[in-house]
């Protein structure tokens, strides 16, 4: 079970996690994890490490607004790659909280066949978690907590859709990894 933490430092700054939206996904999206980590070292952000080659990395900076931190990251990428990245920024703490979350969802859903949690730029209005949480049905349901979105799934995933309940759209800016990848990332940063 993860360890809920309060903060995370690294030489006296703040820990953050980033993940990248729509990188390493086909032929004109190629972003290796060594060049993130050297984008992000341009900004001057320390103690930066990646986890496998899907757009998720540690960094310490001693930025203290997740916005600016997301714009500056952003902005970074775009310069690298020539093309927008866009990145959602979590303290270690809110990660670990996902994490937890995860975990509890998983185990109050055990026929679930698939569990993703969509990682948000921001949590969606009352509305759209409305309607979100609305669709549950034969294919799964979403839950949100803060600006994650556990989307738990049953057989009907398996029609290659990993959005089989139409609700990514309403999510805003979201990326997505499965259960297994956040609990191995809160387990190695948290």
């Amino acid at each position: 079970m993860p360890v809920r933490v309060s903060s995370a430092m690294m030489g006296g700054m703040p820990t953050y996690l980033a993940f990248l939206r729509a990188v390493n996904l086909g032929a004109n999206r190629r972003f290796p994890k060594d060049d993130i980590r050297r984008a992000v070292e341009s900004l001057g952000f320390t103690d930066v490490a990646t986890h496998i080659n899907t757009g998720n990395v540690r960094f310490a900076t001693s930025m203290r607004s997740r916005a600016k931190i997301e714009a500056a990251l952003e902005q970074a990428f775009a310069d690298d790659r020539g093309f927008e990245v866009p990145t959602i920024v979590f303290t270690t703490a809110e990660f670990a909280q996902i994490a937890w979350d995860a975990e509890e969802l998983g185990a109050q859903h055990p026929d679930a066949e698939r569990h993703y949690v969509y990682l948000m730029k921001e949590e969606p209005s009352a509305e759209a978690r409305a309607e979100i949480e609305g669709r549950a049905g034969e294919a799964g349901e979403m839950v949100i907590r803060g600006r994650a979105a556990h989307a738990l799934l049953g057989p009907g995933y398996r029609t290659g859709q990993v959005d089989a309940l139409h609700a990514e759209k309403l999510l805003g800016v979201a990326t997505n990894r499965n259960a297994t990848q956040i609990a191995a990332i809160a387990g190695k940063w948290t």
